[in-house]
């Protein structure tokens, strides 16, 4: 029940859900005095603006300083501003999808301009209502459509009529790139401007700067470059091998073609072995250091034709190497204009549309487009504010019960769900509806296992849309029996849209007091059964050894072994074993013995006590946690600031998983299993021996209850008798001697 306390000057109200006492945000006036309340008592400090089901257009809009997070001066901003610009706060709890203008406070100039700005986005779409919508706002390109200038800095061809300026917009907007208009257009702003026509000037320049001297070739010398590239390796490998020539013959033989390589290749194909040939030198070495044109490698020789073609060396027989490095130096003046090379963004236009476009010299009349564009900055501006206007009316206060409150977070109403919930998890005959998205699992197991949750990774998968997510689900009812990595389920979005889930990490927390109460029990059972099974695995590898080294063994050899029946060794063991039986048997009858002679509210006391005993320090364990259980951790790790605790405890853990309920029905069913004939004989036993107990124990404790077991003889007939059981003296003497 929510109360008013006085606090800083304002009577906030108060209420307590989840165990927690928070600030409840009723109406409008609590929303104008946000900016007054302690930012201890607010439940989120900050929470981010991805992963959220909420409309990330209004996130985007409240993150002022778009870093991903909406913090409580954020949260606090937009209240003021919301609050100042509309005549009635009450709207903000309502939350229409559309505004009236009236509903504009104009008295304010952020809110005239608002309401002019919202006639213009009207007039521009060409509506004629006195209310304005979301959609109406959220379209720019339909607000922005028809217009030349909207005040974005960037111009379009449509910023203009005139056909040349049409012409250059296009070809700046090709060679120095474009930015995105708000009518949706590519167009240009004034850096593209800027970088265009600066590259115009360089590289004219540039070109301006190419001489004879540069250019020993004229217009084949890159071409020429690129042929002397092509052969320079080979060139200088051949003038190394004319130096060791000369320097001793002996190398000759060694520097040369060997022609054992050319016999070993010369049984195949030898216009397939083109890459094997030009391995070889590029031509035969000699101490004379020439390279003959006409002794090159077949490999080589067309390359080497072009070289001499390009350069001038057609009708001479051969080159030196001193002759070569004169000519690879004429290139030197070349290579060092060609790395001081400007303006290469409108290289691709050529020389001389380039030296066209600098001669019509457009580009104030194209920065004067871009600082008419501009003059309308403020008007655009107001259109966006009148978009975010909306957005917020519609949304903020939603945002606020999951910020300030978690008020959808524990609304009873299972349909309303919080911001951070991504929807209903359906696995193992169970409804999770906790189910929050995580983008790391590893890391948020990390924190969220602080939470005192039991928590079921899973990953999910769509096959009718193809997305994948991963999501957290609490389990806060049921058994954990089945649960466990690989266990399939089905999860369904907030849209209803069905994933694969499937279980890839478990975090075990209590989930009730009665699966607590039975942990014990099942562990030691399971502890029971995995010896059992162990001791039986153990039994039958030993048995199924035995049985092959046996069958493998010859059968004199195994008639050789044979021992002789000792029936003084089976006699002994039986012995033993019937001593054990015997031994056993006289504990258990003294144990029942022992029962029995017990009231019967001591037997009670008794079976309770032990069951305290095995039972109670896991009860009260999970006691503690679930009492304690907070959602805070599994929040935190997803990047949220959770400034109070998110308690989820036992009342409302129940209404966060649904357990299937079907109702009691006595049905036929034709496959139902029969007992086996030894199991119903154990049963009669069991009952017969239950029934002896009983029996026993209500014989030995009637008593105790004031009813005798049987009727007692009369006085009169035990005084009758008592003389005839006296003997004579004589007789007793006789007896003595």
């Amino acid at each position: 029940m929510a109360k008013k306390i006085k606090s800083t000057g304002y009577n906030w109200s108060y209420c307590s859900l989840g165990g927690v006492v928070r600030v409840n945000v009723r109406n409008g006036e609590d929303i104008a005095h946000l900016r007054e309340l302690d930012k201890k008592l607010w439940t989120v400090l900050s929470c981010p603006t991805e992963g959220l089901e909420f409309p990330s257009d209004t996130l985007k809009l409240i993150d002022s300083d778009a870093d991903g997070k909406i913090r409580v001066d954020e949260i606090i901003s937009a209240a003021d501003w919301l609050c100042s610009v509309l005549k009635d706060k009450e709207l903000l709890i309502k939350g229409p999808d559309a505004l009236k203008l009236s509903d504009i406070n104009t008295d304010v100039p952020a809110g005239a301009e608002l309401h002019k700005s919202a006639l213009q986005i009207l007039s521009n779409l060409k509506l004629e209502k006195d209310e304005i919508s979301v959609a109406d706002t959220s379209d720019s390109v339909a607000i922005f459509a028809d217009t030349a200038f909207n005040g974005d800095g960037v111009i379009t061809e449509a910023s203009t009529q005139d056909a040349h300026l049409k012409d250059v917009i296009a070809k700046i907007a090709a060679q120095a790139g474009s930015a995105a208009d708000r009518s949706g257009v590519q167009g240009i702003n004034a850096d593209h401007i800027e970088a265009f026509y600066t590259a115009l000037a360089d590289y004219a320049a540039w070109q301006d700067a190419a001489s004879e001297e540069i250019c020993p070739f004229g217009a084949d010398t890159q071409a020429a470059l690129d042929a002397v590239n092509g052969i320079k390796d080979k060139v200088s490998d051949f003038f190394m091998r004319c130096k060791l020539i000369a320097f001793t013959e002996a190398a000759a033989p060694a520097v040369d073609v060997s022609a054992d390589k050319i016999s070993a290749i010369s049984d195949h194909d030898l216009s397939g072995e083109a890459e094997e040939i030009a391995s070889y030198p590029l031509a035969r070495p000699s101490k004379e250091g020439i390279l003959r044109f006409d002794a090159i490698n077949p490999a080589w020789k067309a390359r080497v034709d072009a070289f001499k073609a390009l350069v001038g060396l057609d009708g001479k027989e051969g080159i030196d190497e001193g002759e070569w490095n004169e000519l690879v130096a004429k290139f030197a003046p070349y290579v060092a204009w060609k790395d001081a090379k400007k303006g290469d963004i409108v290289e691709a236009l050529g020389i001389e549309e380039v030296k066209k476009l600098i001669a019509a010299d457009d580009k104030a009349a194209l920065l004067e487009l871009v600082a008419a564009d501009k003059a309308l900055e403020a008007e655009a501006n107001s259109i966006d504010e009148v978009n975010k206007l909306t957005h917020l009316v519609r949304d903020f206060y939603k945002l606020l019960k999951n910020y300030v409150i978690f008020s959808d977070f524990y609304s009873p109403n299972q349909e309303e769900m919080s911001v951070f919930e991504a929807g209903k998890l359906y696995i193992d005959q169970r409804c999770c509806r906790l189910c929050v998205r995580v983008a790391d699992m590893g890391k948020h197991a990390d924190m969220a296992g602080l939470s005192g949750m039991f928590l079921l990774y899973c990953a999910c998968t769509s096959k009718t849309t193809g997305k994948k997510m991963d999501i957290v689900a609490v389990m806060t009812d049921g058994s954990t029996r089945n649960l466990r990595p690989g266990t399939n389920g089905v999860f369904y979005d907030r849209d209803g849209v069905d994933y694969d889930a499937t279980i890839v990490r478990i975090v075990e927390n209590p989930i009730s007091i009665k699966q607590a109460f039975w942990s014990p029990y099942v562990k030691f059972w399971n502890w029971i059964t995995g010896l059992v099974n162990k001791s039986a695995a153990e039994k039958d590898a030993k048995a199924m050894e035995n049985l092959q080294a046996g069958a493998a063994a010859a059968p004199a050899d195994a008639a050789a072994k044979k021992q002789p029946f000792d029936i003084g060794k089976f006699a002994g063991i039986f012995a033993a074993v019937g001593m054990a039986v015997g031994l056993l048997g006289a504990a258990v009858a003294g144990i029942i013995a022992g029962l029995a002679k017990l009231p019967w509210w001591g037997l009670i006391l008794i079976v309770v006590g032990i069951m305290l005993l095995i039972s109670g320090p896991s009860c009260f364990i999970a006691w503690g946690k679930l009492r304690r259980r907070n959602l805070g951790p599994v929040l935190n790790a997803n990047g949220w600031a959770i400034n109070s605790n998110v308690i989820v405890n036992i009342p409302f853990g129940r209404t966060l998983t649904s357990i299937a309920k079907y109702p009691k029905l006595k049905l036929d069913d034709p496959y139902k299993p029969k007992a086996p004939l030894w199991w119903r004989i154990l049963r009669w036993v069991l009952l017969a021996a239950v029934i002896a107990f009983c029996a026993l124990f209500f014989t030995n404790n009637l008593k105790c209850i004031g009813l005798p077991l049987h009727k007692e003889k009369p006085a009169v007939e035990q005084v009758e008798e008592a003389p005839a059981e006296e003997a004579p003296a004589e007789e007793a003497e006789q007896i003595q001697e």
